[in-house]
């Protein structure tokens, strides 16, 4: 359903600006909730395949691991950093469940590459994902992501507890062909309890600046984002582009500089139908870099918002959830997963819970994951156009452990606790 509409804004004094979009989509009469579910199995059925070293390839390498077939489990016997020397793990057989909480501490940490997912029945938890420039020039062209979940095949996708940073593209994205409706992209995807922070700015994409959270292309349908930390990221934190479908429930944004959650609006995608989204229980907390009156919401969408806060900006002044002529906002929630309360919402209660959780390994918290959860607490921290302007990539020894099974029943891990009042 498409009509014409005619905006007129006033300007300083007396002037006046017109202009008009035709083929503005319309939204039908809602008459019933869209209601989904992802199957979050993996590989939870399948052989268990032992990572026995930290090499880039080869036997017992987690990019052999990941290239086997059939339904598995990849557990480690090894703890630190992976260097993946500009070439991203791909991960295109399906049924797989990469279990970075058998790691022993430091746990896995991935640099110079990220990971591409281009299957079905993924899980990947507690995993540390921080591809950085890998010492590329500036606008030289390399622009790996963190975590890339792409085409037809990337459906029922769990990404769980993961610290995904430095991506000179997208920390995340969930993708497919922009053109060709939600039947050839990714779907059924779920983003929670993750760090998705500190997106490369001024570095080696080829289009310049850049610093994005997480991306959910065109038509990417059913996607949840649930209790993350986004932080120091120029957008996207998230940005749900035309037609998408999906829950953004539980998660803080902090220091964002242009945009925190973003919707589609651009003119090309105007007759695509816009976003069809339950937004509830979110929080934005200005910081540094965030431009003033910045809004948690912005553009258009077809929309349920609820129980969502925007602290008050750097001059203590108070900011509203969203921008002007936000579009179509509903009394009740438009988009369910299945299991999550949409209704029974209290960010301001959950907190800290959500910020001590967040991350990959929240009982052994790394010194970056530390640094960027502290950061929210004390209002620190910057937009960074590379790895370098923080430390550098992770240099920890190596460590070894013999794998043992009852983890895979117990997972009965304890936060360290940063934050003990809800107070924000």
């Amino acid at each position: 359903m498409y009509r014409s509409v005619t905006f007129i804004i006033f300007l300083a004094g007396s002037a006046l600006l017109i202009f008009t979009y035709n083929n503005v989509y319309q939204p039908p009469h809602v008459q019933h909730k869209h209601t989904y579910s992802v199957d979050t199995s993996g590989g939870n059925k399948g052989r268990i395949i032992k990572v026995v070293n930290l090499n880039n390839k080869g036997t017992g390498s987690l990019r052999w691991a990941v290239e086997q077939s059939g339904a598995r489990k990849i557990v480690f016997e090894v703890g630190g950093v992976i260097d993946l020397d500009r070439k991203s793990i791909k991960i295109t057989e399906p049924f797989i469940s990469i279990l970075g909480e058998t790691a022993p501490s430091p746990g896995i940490t991935l640099i110079k590459g990220g990971v591409r997912v281009t299957t079905h029945h993924v899980n990947i938890s507690h995993m540390m994902i921080r591809p950085g420039d890998a010492g590329q020039e500036k606008r030289s062209g390399w622009n790996p992501g963190g975590i890339t979940i792409y085409g037809e095949h990337a459906r029922d996708i769990l990404i769980d507890h993961c610290s995904i940073t430095w991506a000179v593209d997208d920390n995340v994205a969930v993708s497919g062909p922009p053109d060709l409706g939600p039947e050839k992209t990714s779907g059924r995807v779920i983003i929670r309890n993750s760090i998705i922070a500190e997106g490369l700015s001024d570095s080696s994409h080829p289009k310049g600046p850049h610093s994005k959270g997480m991306l959910v292309h065109n038509n990417a349908q059913n996607v949840s984002v649930i209790n993350n930390l986004f932080a120091h990221n120029t957008a996207g934190n998230p940005y749900f582009k035309a037609n998408t479908i999906g829950v953004i429930k539980g998660n803080i944004i902090y220091n964002p500089k242009r945009n925190a959650i973003q919707l589609s609006a651009v003119k090309p995608t105007l007759e695509s139908p816009p976003p069809k989204l339950s937004i509830v229980s979110n929080l934005l907390i200005h910081g540094n870099d965030t431009k003033p009156k910045l809004n948690l919401v912005r553009k258009h969408g077809l929309l349920y918002l609820n129980d969502n806060h925007v602290a008050k900006d750097a001059a203590g002044h108070p900011i509203g959830e969203t921008w002007d002529g936000m579009g179509y906002l509903l009394k009740m929630p438009i988009v369910h997963q299945d299991g999550i309360d949409l209704l029974d919402t209290t960010i301001q209660d959950d907190f800290c819970q959500i910020l001590n959780q967040a991350g990959a390994r929240p009982w052994d918290p790394n010194d970056i994951d530390l640094r960027i959860k502290k950061s929210v607490l004390d209002r620190s921290g910057k937009i960074i156009d590379s790895q370098n302007d923080v430390g550098g990539y992770p240099k920890y020894q190596p460590t070894q452990q013999v794998f043992m099974s009852q983890i895979l029943t117990t997972n009965n891990f304890e936060a360290k606790v940063l934050c003990q009042t809800s107070k924000i």
